[in-house]
């Protein structure tokens, strides 16, 4: 994997087997605050006390890390449990490698592909190896109020944005829940609506489209 430099100064890989980079080239850690934490309304949620949120296809953490400092800003004595799910355990070993402006980022140094979770106060943090399509069978109903959806692009990695995988997201989400991806491509929203998801357009970030968020609710 080769490291790159993007334009908010942070650090990310490019996958050179799939010919596609880990984060947007306009900001790495800026796209993790305002294409997932803000739109997902982790303050909001950090508020009521308790968080629970899905990252799919985490990668380095910089999307879950980010949604962790803004919790805790915003509720010190917030209990926050996330699941990362990923299949690449070389991805996860590059966290080592990396050190983005993120004040949690640095608890995160403890997961290693033979180290898949820890705790940090009440801060708890668990990966899943695997196929995301598969691990995710493995979680509770009705568990998340947040999901971070972050595949490869619908191009590049085709498969992670049918229908079926929308379902078990649907199946994971809270009733008030939130997820939130980069995405706003007509088969990613089509494909959303027939697993049930309501979908609006998310923020425009580094690009001229929006992304997408999606609830259980109409807006």
């Amino acid at each position: 994997m080769q490291k790159t430099i993007t334009k908010d100064n942070t650090e990310t890989f490019i996958n050179e087997e799939i010919d596609e980079s880990y984060h947007s080239f306009t900001g790495a850690v800026e796209e993790a605050l305002k294409k997932y934490a803000i739109p997902c309304k982790i303050k909001e949620f950090a508020k009521t006390g308790k968080i629970t949120i899905l990252d799919v296809c985490s990668g380095i953490g910089y999307n879950s890390a980010m949604a962790i400092d803004v919790a805790l800003e915003e509720n010190p004595e917030c209990e926050i449990e996330v699941i990362g799910l990923e299949y690449d355990p070389k991805i996860i070993e590059k966290i080592q490698e990396v050190n983005p402006p993120i004040k949690f980022y640095q608890y995160y140094k403890e997961i290693t592909a033979k180290n898949l979770q820890f705790k940090q106060g009440k801060v708890n943090v668990k990966i899943i190896l695997g196929d995301a399509r598969e691990t995710c069978k493995e979680l509770a109903d009705k568990y998340f109020d947040a999901v971070f959806f972050d595949p490869f692009s619908p191009k590049k990695a085709p498969d992670m944005w049918q229908v079926d995988f929308f379902k078990e997201m649907y199946r994971v989400m809270k009733d008030n829940a939130i997820i939130a991806t980069y995405s706003c491509a007509r088969i990613v929203r089509d494909n959303m609506a027939a697993a049930n998801l309501f979908y609006d357009d998310g923020p425009i970030v580094g690009r001229r489209g929006p992304g997408t968020i999606a609830t259980k609710w109409l807006f």
